[in-house]
């Protein structure tokens, strides 16, 4: 018999405590800034210089930042589960904390692509670079000659790796949510996709904005929350 799947779900919670802040921190680089001018499509093809130097500085954020024992506990779970992350976070903490599969749905800090997507006949985009913690420029392109964009999905852009995250849902024995709101869809939705009777596991300092009665709410930061998650498997 095969080890069990457990789907964790994550958002800004889990990376708070590495430091790395979000647009819905506050005190965070995202407070210089509107969400519209620097998270949407919109806001790029307005003024591609100010998002290009947005990301450039929270990329050098990130290179400062560390994952937490939260992502190690995370990273962990594979010891003895079939473990896939999908995250709403852009930063590469899940990977550096040692989780080896991880969906990124909002896209990754650490990459770039052309503004104008390039494709291969299976539909999957070409031409992601990844450059670490680098800046990058106006004038910055592609091997196809096309201006570098952040490989972020922009407000106003679809999801392309949401029914991929469906999937892993759907499978999964067990759906751990550490440190989400619950309030950015489609990822909010994606409980909703777990089988009948698997157990749900929300960890968040918050209330729990939904009603489901597979839910047990972990009432505490991501690093606790996850020491107790991890006691409730035990017993």
């Amino acid at each position: 018999m095969g080890k069990k799947k457990i789907a964790v779900l994550t958002g800004a919670g889990v990376s708070a405590e590495s430091g790395f802040q979000t647009f819905r921190d506050s005190g965070g680089l995202w407070e210089q800034y509107d969400v519209n001018d620097v998270a949407s499509i919109e806001g790029w093809y307005r003024n591609r210089k100010l998002v290009l130097d947005f990301y450039n500085g929270l990329r050098e954020q990130l290179r400062q930042a560390k994952p937490n024992a939260a992502h190690e506990a995370i990273a962990g779970l594979e010891k003895d589960y079939d473990v896939t992350v999908i995250t709403q976070n852009v930063d590469n903490l899940h990977e550096r904390a040692g989780s080896t599969r991880v969906i990124h749905l909002h896209g990754e800090l650490t990459k770039v692509r052309p503004e104008h997507g390039v494709y291969d006949n299976t539909g999957s985009e070409r031409e992601v670079i990844d450059i670490g913690y680098d800046k990058v420029v106006l004038g910055d392109k592609s091997p196809s000659g096309v201006q570098l964009r952040p490989h972020i999905v922009f407000f106003g852009e679809a999801v392309p790796k949401i029914e991929q995250a469906i999937d892993v849902v759907a499978a999964a024995d067990i759906l751990l949510i550490v440190g989400s709101s619950l309030q950015v869809y489609p990822a909010a939705g994606l409980y909703r996709y777990a089988g009948n009777g698997v157990p749900i596991y929300v960890i968040d300092p918050k209330s729990v904005p939904i009603a489901d009665s597979r839910i047990t709410h972990i009432a505490d930061v991501a690093t606790r929350g996850m020491q107790k998650f991890i006691e409730l498997l035990k017993g």
